[in-house]
């Protein structure tokens, strides 16, 4: 973890946003404080964007660069059940030292930095969000990668690169941004070599989600104010399919592991190697972001982020006990050659 201190993270949060703007510029978007889900379609680049400036010092600090949970074994810890997931990514993908490969949605660029360095391959970073870039430039420089991997700015539904640019893609946690999913899958097979793969791992709602429960929908707004919009793996597999690609396999890896996911926020579980995520950790960093804005040193506004970044924690709590959301649902799927389709 590149940012150690709470100081530095509340100092850092929200990019350009005055936070006395929180409700107004992010919140209202959300179902959790009323908002419609075709105003959050309409908005997507805008509320993706303030939301990422919002909370991306935050999410350094207590998670590190990967901004993703993984499907964790016995004996192992958080960092490193993340780092052996990108690394299985990897090699679902085949990669090969020298090839091009695309991460789409990338964050500040912690999968894309493990990846390249993994498999000697060139990666390039799409994200949207200027805040987010300034920073992985910062952490590609601190790494050494800054010769094999690269942030472009641009929005992933519409990507500045030709047909058939890269021999890989993959997406982590990111495409849940997305206003379509059809859409986004769509321009990822564009961009991808004919006979080339593609990988994710999706935050999905699963087949036991009931949208007639009121509770199972309270859970869901609760996860989305804290990412994107949530579909079903049903969705995404038929979303995929359409856009064009042979689907290889899927998994919920979470449905499997001995280690719950969502272990980290669970209000029963202490930790030492992920303090910060437990709730005598949260507790801490919330009254420490609280006195530093007090006191001028963080922002107006930076305790309402931690606040309805709690809320979140919560309702990921709850979707993985009752199974009815995974943050690691994998799926592998192939571009067709021309004389396949």
């Amino acid at each position: 973890m590149s940012k150690t201190g709470a100081f530095d993270m509340a100092s850092g949060v929200g990019g350009n946003i005055h936070k006395t703007q929180v409700l107004s510029l992010y919140e209202k978007y959300h179902a959790f404080y009323g908002g419609e889900e075709e105003e959050r379609k309409t908005n997507y680049t805008d509320m993706v964007n303030k939301y990422y400036d919002l909370v991306t010092s935050f999410y350094e600090y207590g998670w590190g660069e990967s901004f993703h949970f993984a499907a964790r074994w016995k004996g192992e810890s958080l960092r490193e059940s993340i780092k052996r997931n990108e690394h299985f990514l990897a090699l679902q993908l085949g990669l090969k030292p020298g090839q091009k490969v695309l991460d789409v949605g990338c964050g500040i660029g912690g999968p894309l930095r493990e990846i390249a360095r993994f498999s000697s391959t060139s990666v390039t970073g799409i994200n949207n969000n200027e805040y987010q870039i300034t920073r992985g430039k910062e952490l590609n420089g601190i790494a050494g990668v800054e010769k094999t991997c690269v942030f472009v700015k641009a929005d992933f539904m519409k990507m500045p690169f030709p047909d058939n640019t890269f021999d890989a893609a993959y997406a982590i946690a990111a495409t849940c941004h997305a206003a379509d999913i059809y859409g986004c899958y769509k321009e990822i097979y564009r961009v991808l070599k004919p006979g080339q793969c593609f990988a994710a791992y999706e935050w999905c709602m699963t087949d036991a989600f009931d949208p007639n429960n009121a509770e199972h929908q309270k859970i869901k707004a609760e996860i989305e104010i804290g990412d994107g919009l949530l579909r079903s793996t049903r969705q995404c597999l038929e979303a995929l399919k359409q856009a064009g690609f042979e689907l290889i396999w899927e998994k919920d890896l979470a449905s499997d592991c001995p280690v719950p996911w969502y272990l980290p926020f669970d209000k029963n579980h202490l930790s030492l190697s992920s303090f910060r995520l437990t709730p005598l950790g949260r507790f801490f960093t919330r009254n420490l972001v609280k006195a530093l804005e007090f006191l001028g040193f963080a922002p107006k506004g930076s305790l309402r982020v931690q606040e309805f970044l709690e809320k979140a924690a919560e309702g990921l709590v709850e979707g993985g006990r009752k199974e009815i959301f995974t943050p690691v649902y994998f799926f592998l799927a192939r571009k067709l050659l021309p004389d396949s389709q």
